[in-house]
């Protein structure tokens, strides 16, 4: 439609701008005429011509109303640079910038038209072929033609450490999924890699068999061994079937990538695996370990290792026996076998036993120097004094160190003639010196028996006696107090008992009515028993003229010894069935004489 209001803002006359438009149209029908394209759909590709090149600017005509600009960095360092008539491919990518031109793109174009290559030719499940370009988040780009992206999962069976190390590889991947509406491929090597492994498994397991010898190549270690590849498929060396010796680690014997020849122990062919060895393929130095190592012989070793129970000693490679704690020494007591040996160190032992199908050797070290117990007898013979050390107290008794590692129990019946020993801290205490008498020595069982007392004779037998005498009046300081009487102090440990039907001229139900521990009493001698080492005391007969003592001595003790039936149980060394009288600790129960 001829817009008028235009025309009559011309200069010309509407007839004038008629005549003077036929003339340059010169016969040409206005629909025939090429106005510029406005069909280009976006991101299309079309060609265009260069017009100019401004500074780093293309400008270039693509048949459209307006020119197009395509920035100079997109033409790359190996090209040629655009000149003036270069016919170049583009992308569309905006109708209009600010400047009113077209905005294209040379390298979207390639990418595009690379793009639709590659979908003519490949297909998912396909295999292509690229060379890996960069590292991406999450994995790798390979270039089979476009970018296309293979997940770090993918790389490999086993994820490799760093797969940065591809860069710069060509590879050959399987086509997972192709994704055109977003221009993504995603594929895979590991899956290429292992439908190849699956086929040359099942012609691997075939042809395998125990005992054949094969090369592989080492694809991984790990604490417990390496994976060898035969090929195919991979089998586990244990690192116990490595050396015949001990190693730390796998990585001591092989290294990744390393090829070496290893021996199929086993092959479980329903769940495809395989166990392999390497030390196999030589002979096992325990086939004739007991010629090597007789019982009994003496043979020098290495410490490898050390335990709280004991050391491991190589006698040679492959060959290692324990040195129990126990056999280290005949007299040390050891806590940790690091007391006396250490890694490195290089010792002498003595075979003690071999046990060659569970490949163990027991060994000894206190057996390669004489038992100080087999002269210990001929040494330290009954009756003789000894000098020691205090080296430990029990309830029992206290142990004394007569030399390094030997020990005798002084038992609390042994320590005094005369005081009733409650705990053995009453007469001796750890770490002091003192001087025993050798009472017996168990040879069999290693026990020295030891006493104090004997060291001096006993008074019961003369002294006592002849000092204490019946009818005898003294005064002693009230140690004790019981239902049944009192004990009485009467010299450096000597006691007496006062029984509670002795105490007063009347009955007494409790004794501590009549006296406390601590006072100091006159008490009259009734009987010394030199046999029960007992003393029998009265209060209440101090002043009884002698021959009333006697006479009332008869009733009096076998009203007492009633008593002390009675109560038996509860004199504690007391009493006996005898009389009124003290049992000073002789007869008390031995206990067992382990320190516990």
């Amino acid at each position: 439609m001829v817009n008028r209001n235009l025309i009559r803002g011309l200069d010309l006359s509407e007839e004038e701008w008629e005549s003077t438009l036929n003339d340059a149209l010169a016969g040409v029908v206005p629909e025939e005429m090429d106005w510029g394209r406005d069909d280009i759909p976006m991101n299309s590709v079309v060609e265009g011509t260069v017009l100019r090149v401004d500074g780093d600017i293309v400008l270039v005509d693509v048949g459209y109303k307006s020119e197009g600009t395509i920035s100079l960095s997109e033409w790359d360092e190996d090209e040629d640079p655009p000149v003036e008539g270069d016919v170049v491919k583009c992308l569309l990518e905006d109708l209009e910038d600010t400047h009113g031109m077209m905005i294209l793109s040379k390298r979207k174009a390639e990418k595009s038209e690379a793009w639709q290559r590659v979908m003519e030719s490949v297909n998912e499940g396909d295999v292509v072929t690229g060379v890996v370009t960069r590292k991406i988040k999450g994995g790798l780009l390979v270039d089979i033609g476009v970018n296309v992206f293979l997940p770090a999962s993918q790389v490999d069976i086993r994820r490799p450490a760093d797969i940065g190390d591809y860069i710069g590889r060509t590879i050959q991947c399987l086509v997972l999924k192709i994704d055109e509406s977003r221009r993504n491929i995603v594929v895979s090597r590991r899956a290429l890699i292992e439908a190849e492994r699956a086929e040359k498994k099942s012609q691997l397991l075939s042809t395998l068999a125990e005992g054949q010898v094969c090369k592989g190549v080492v694809k991984n270690i790990a604490d417990f061994g390496a994976f060898v590849d035969l090929g195919g498929i991979d089998g586990l060396l244990h690192i116990t079937d490595m050396s015949w010796g001990r190693i730390s680690h796998p990585s001591k014997m092989v290294s990744i990538d390393d090829e070496i020849e290893v021996m199929i122990l086993n092959i479980d062919r329903e769940k495809e695996k395989i166990a392999l060895g390497l030390k196999q393929q030589t002979a096992s130095p325990w086939e004739r370990v007991e010629e090597k190592y007789p019982v009994g012989s003496k043979v020098r070793g290495t410490v490898v290792n050390v335990m709280s129970y004991g050391a491991f000693v190589k006698l040679e490679e492959g060959i290692e026996g324990l040195v129990h704690i126990s056999e280290m020494s005949w007299t040390k007591r050891i806590n940790h076998p690091n007391e006396l040996v250490h890694v490195d160190d290089e010792i002498e032992v003595v075979v003690l036993g071999i046990n060659r199908e569970k490949q163990e050797i027991s060994l000894g070290m206190k057996q390669t120097q004489e038992n100080p117990w087999d002269v210990v007898a001929d040494k330290y013979a009954p009756g003789t004094a000894v000098t020691g050390t205090v080296r430990n107290l029990t309830n029992y008794g206290a142990f004394i160190e007569i030399e390094e590692g030997i020990d005798g129990l002084l038992h609390v019946s042994d320590m005094s003639w005369t005081r009733k020993i409650s705990h053995p801290s009453e007469m001796v205490e750890k770490g002091q010196t003192i001087e025993c008498r050798v009472l017996s020595v168990d040879q069999q069982r290693r026990r020295i028996a030891l006493g104090l007392k004997q060291l001096a004779e006993d008074p019961w037998e003369t002294d006592i006696p002849s000092r204490y005498q019946p009818n005898q009046v003294l005064t002693g300081t009230v140690t004790k107090i019981t239902n049944f009487g009192v004990f009485v102090g009467l010299e450096n440990g000597l006691e007496g008992l006062l029984h509670i039907s002795e105490l007063a001229d009347h009955k007494v139900d409790n004794p501590e009515e009549i006296v406390k521990v601590g006072d100091e009493i006159e008490v009259k001698v009734l009987r010394v028993d030199t046999d029960e080492r007992k003393i029998g005391l009265s209060r209440k007969r101090v002043e009884w003229a002698e021959e009333d003592s006697i006479e009332a001595e008869a009733p009096a003790s076998m009203s007492t010894m009633s008593t002390e039936r009675k109560s038996d149980a509860d004199l504690k060394g007391g009493v006996g069935g005898g009389g009124l009288l003290i049992d000073t600790g002789d007869s008390n129960d031995d206990e067992s004489e382990s320190e516990g």
